[in-house]
């Protein structure tokens, strides 16, 4: 193939005209032939997150059925279009798992081939053809089995996946794996905090539950918005209080978490996948808190502007999906907490 100097962020493999990071790229260069610094990853399974997957089963259900064929089929022709999954809507991706099937002889990541690895950065700026047209897929979960390939950067992120866990529980936990360890970093700063998750019976918002338990806060309020799921965390241990609210409602949300917790909470974790929780989120914020923004479906003019507009002094963090060590974090937290993993085993499972 005609060679040009490689990026370790993958500007080599821009198709665009302007010069872009692959995030932000209309289209990548998927040629299997790799760079120097770079490894092949025969996928399968990817994990769709969950903002993107539910915009798509929303877009694609009717009269209470989703259409499972037409996500597929809108899955397929967004990564042939783009060479990439990136939802168009919400700008997400995922990640995937897959066993490395060649490394370039200037790899700085440390794979070998026959690794088993789960991906720790976003398919939407990961080079990626699907070569099964997703025949064993039905479109309408998270995690789509997969036969393709991906490739990686140089300052790409992937994990081993670890032989006692199976691959759809990792792929699970790993795909939300920078929301614990912000969660943990940012709770240790306070002395004994009071946390509200919000859509903590999620992946992101049940580990997040654990990790503000596991770095010292003194009551963790978990906030979902239907008994069944109140039920599920209930049974999970995960939480002092589970309570029932609509995220969306700001004085409802407020109420929820204050009554509950007996006060304002100093971190407040926003895990939902749906939009218009930033203005609850603040509300349920302490003055001198913290609000932790983890879910795709956030604005944050929205929150930046609301928060002005309340005059509330909090700090707002975007959550990145990366923190040193957060792999390997996240997956310590499953073993460690039984209803926690029992949650994860009964989502991975559907």
């Amino acid at each position: 193939m005609t060679q040009v100097a490689s990026d370790p962020t993958g500007l080599h493999r821009v198709l665009d005209e302007q010069v872009v990071l692959p995030q932000a790229a209309q289209r990548l260069d998927t040629r299997s032939d790799l760079w120097p610094d770079e490894v092949r990853i025969r996928v399968e399974r990817l994990n769709l997150d969950a903002a993107s997957f539910r915009q798509l089963e929303r877009k694609h259900t009717a009269d209470g059925t989703c259409d499972g064929g037409a996500v597929r089929a809108e899955v397929l022709e967004i990564v042939a279009s783009r060479g990439k999954m990136q939802n168009p809507v919400t700008g997400s991706g995922g990640m995937l798992v897959g066993t490395v099937e060649e490394v370039g002889e200037a790899s700085p990541l440390g794979l070998r081939v026959g690794d088993r690895v789960a991906t720790l950065v976003s398919l939407s700026l990961t080079p990626l053809v699907i070569e099964d047209g997703l025949a064993r897929w039905d479109g309408l979960s998270e995690q789509v089995p997969c036969d393709g390939y991906a490739v990686l950067f140089g300052r790409s992120i992937a994990a081993v996946i670890p032989d006692d866990l199976a691959p759809e529980l990792s792929l699970a936990v790993m795909d939300v794996c920078g929301a614990p360890a912000l969660t943990s970093r940012v709770v240790g700063r306070y002395d004994g905090a009071t946390v509200a998750v919000i859509g903590a019976a999620g992946k992101s918002g049940s580990l997040s539950l654990a990790a503000a338990r596991d770095a010292g806060a003194h009551t963790v309020v978990g906030v979902v918005p239907q008994q069944a799921e109140a039920d599920l965390l209930t049974g999970a241990g995960l939480a002092d209080q589970v309570v029932i609210a609509d995220a969306r409602d700001p004085v409802a949300l407020r109420d929820a978490v204050t009554t509950a917790a007996g006060r304002a909470a100093d971190v407040t974790v926003v895990c939902v996948d749906v939009p218009g929780c930033e203005g609850g989120a603040i509300l349920a914020t302490a003055e001198g808190g913290t609000v932790i923004f983890f879910s795709m479906a956030t604005s944050f003019s929205a929150a930046a502007l609301g928060a002005e507009g309340l005059a509330a002094d909090v700090t707002m963090l975007v959550g990145n999906g990366y923190v040193p060590g957060h792999a390997a974090y996240a997956l310590e937290l499953l073993r460690g907490h039984e209803g926690l993993r029992s949650l994860f085993e009964g989502r991975a499972g559907r």
